[in-house]
């Protein structure tokens, strides 16, 4: 067997005089991808780590809060509510969509009192979410109680009251 270089590697040592290097790398990586297959699985693995990536962003918004507690439930309620009574803790809050579509947290600060307040920060504009007996801006950590005052960070003003009453266990929107 006559070799076609001085090249020691196995792949070369296998050519027979008289093969063309093409034909050696054929016989020599039967299992090797070619230009475009190796393109196109690169392509495949390049979606998929964007997918997953898409999703785990996606997956942010779950009941899991980032110190481990779980989140406050969205209140849902049926005809133009904003919650049911019995989903609002006493010392705690909900969050829920106003009459206008935006934001609102309704809390429960001490029994049979309900409260509604805007949940945009005034700071910048961020939506504030309960965490636990507070209510907390994400963005810049400003903490308000449950009634809307603020209690540190850099918002200087309290939340904005919402108008609500309460009426056969549901906390609707507006004056009574």
């Amino acid at each position: 067997m006559t070799l076609l270089s001085h090249d020691t590697s196995p792949a070369a040592a296998r050519v027979p005089a008289g093969d063309t290097p093409a034909d050696a790398h054929d016989e020599a990586c039967e299992s090797c991808l070619d230009r475009r297959q190796l393109l196109a699985r690169a392509g495949v693995a390049g979606l998929g780590v964007a997918a997953v990536g898409l999703l785990a962003a996606c997956g942010s918004g779950s009941d899991q809060k980032s110190d481990g507690a779980s989140a406050e439930p969205v209140a849902a309620a049926a005809g133009g509510a904003l919650a049911k009574v019995a989903d609002i803790p006493v010392g705690g809050a909900v969050t829920a969509k106003g009459a206008d579509g935006k934001p609102i947290i309704v809390s429960q600060p001490q029994e049979g009192t309900f409260v509604a307040l805007t949940a945009v920060c005034p700071h910048k504009g961020c939506e504030v979410k309960p965490h636990g007996k507070d209510l907390l801006c994400p963005c810049h950590a400003s903490i308000f109680t449950l009634t809307g005052g603020n209690v540190s960070g850099p918002a200087k003003t309290p939340l904005a009251a919402v108008d609500v009453h309460v009426s056969d266990g549901v906390v609707l929107p507006g004056k009574a």
